[in-house]
């Protein structure tokens, strides 16, 4: 299916980041906590701004690591940010020391990592690995307290609440709850055909409506419930991120925190913030020339940072040296993400 559309625009007052990485940004996050954001980029580098709510941005702190980093994620108090990458290291940085150290390891490139609270509200961090395992680490240890096989290698990652939500090659989705993390309590393959390369989990705390959202390489987004008994299912996919014949891959999901409204960034260089539950697309933007490889919003929904730069997407032929690579901020217009009513349908005629 696809969604309603509405007239599309240029971001042309979005700011840039002072201190940009110089290649690809795989995953950008926002503080919980404060306008902190960190950004993990293939130039071996994960960097922390602090961002005014004018635009203006401040570099903080760096996580140095060895090799191309993939993935960050924030402490839930903000104190601390994790990242992981192709070294096979997973680093951790507090803040307030400004003091970096390797709490994590793989054998191969840590994918994609989340803070989590675990059995006893103790938190944790888990990792997810192209060497095909999933591990859940308590920070004050240097050994994982748990160790799960997946059935292939990690690509996507995203937890809410006490849902953790795992997608791996070959189409796997595996969902835990933090009450026992030992095993999945579902398990499933994804209902869309191509590889994932996306994944965000819906924001909110009511066991019925818990789900998430996964992007593919071409061009599709399924929203998928947990629990999803009701007739007809609220489970649904829908086209976008395509021009005519060419399908672009959707490189990040990222939910409102307020709304629940969702914004896809693409290969195609576009971001569009979506109403999953009236089924409308609420804004277009037209494309910045680049692929827009990561996205986030902050804590009250009020900014949202997306990251450009090449995607890999077209391998390594492709990629040119010197290519732009920007974090850009975006400040939301409310209207822009509050959901809206489904569109009327079509009068019957007899």
């Amino acid at each position: 299916m696809s969604f309603g559309s509405l007239n599309s625009s240029l971001a042309t007052k979005d700011s840039e980041i002072q201190s940009a990485p110089t290649d690809t940004v795989s995953e950008l996050r926002f503080s919980p906590k404060a306008n902190y954001l960190a950004g993990s980029s293939w130039d071996n580098q994960t960097r922390i701004w602090e961002v005014a709510s004018n635009g203006q941005s401040i570099p903080k702190a760096a996580i140095q690591h060895e090799a191309p980093v993939l993935c960050v994620d924030w402490a839930p108090d903000g104190s601390k940010v994790f990242s992981g990458g192709c070294d096979k290291a997973g680093r951790l940085l507090d803040l307030a020391t400004g003091q970096s150290a390797q709490v994590a390891a793989h054998d191969a490139p840590i994918r994609s990592c989340r803070f989590i609270e675990g059995p006893g509200n103790s938190p944790l961090v888990v990792t997810g690995s192209w060497d095909k395992t999933m591990k859940f680490w308590d920070l004050r240890s240097q050994t994982p307290a748990h160790t799960y096989q997946l059935p292939d290698r990690c690509y996507v990652m995203d937890s809410y609440g006490p849902m953790l939500v795992v997608g791996t090659a070959d189409r796997n989705l595996l969902i835990f709850s933090n009450s026992n993390l030992a095993a999945p309590f579902k398990t499933m393959p994804s209902p869309l055909k191509f590889q994932t390369r996306s994944l965000a989990c819906m924001p909110t705390a009511v066991p019925t409506d818990m789900g998430f959202c996964l992007g593919t390489i071409e061009g599709r987004i399924q929203i998928q419930y947990i629990e999803d008994n009701k007739t007809p299912a609220r489970s649904f996919s829908f086209k976008c991120h395509r021009k005519e014949t060419e399908v672009y891959a959707v490189n990040s999901i990222s939910f409102h925190p307020v709304y629940g409204t969702f914004a896809s960034c693409g290969s195609d260089g576009t971001m569009n913030f979506w109403d999953g539950n009236s089924k409308q697309r609420l804004k277009g933007f037209n494309s910045v020339g680049a692929p827009i490889t990561a996205s986030a919003f902050n804590g009250d929904g009020s900014i949202f940072a997306y990251s450009i730069g090449y995607d890999w997407s077209k391998g390594y032929e492709q990629h040119k040296q010197g290519s732009k690579v920007a974090i850009c901020l975006h400040s939301v217009n409310p209207m822009d993400v509050k959901p809206k009513p489904p569109a009327a349908k079509p009068t019957k005629r007899y």
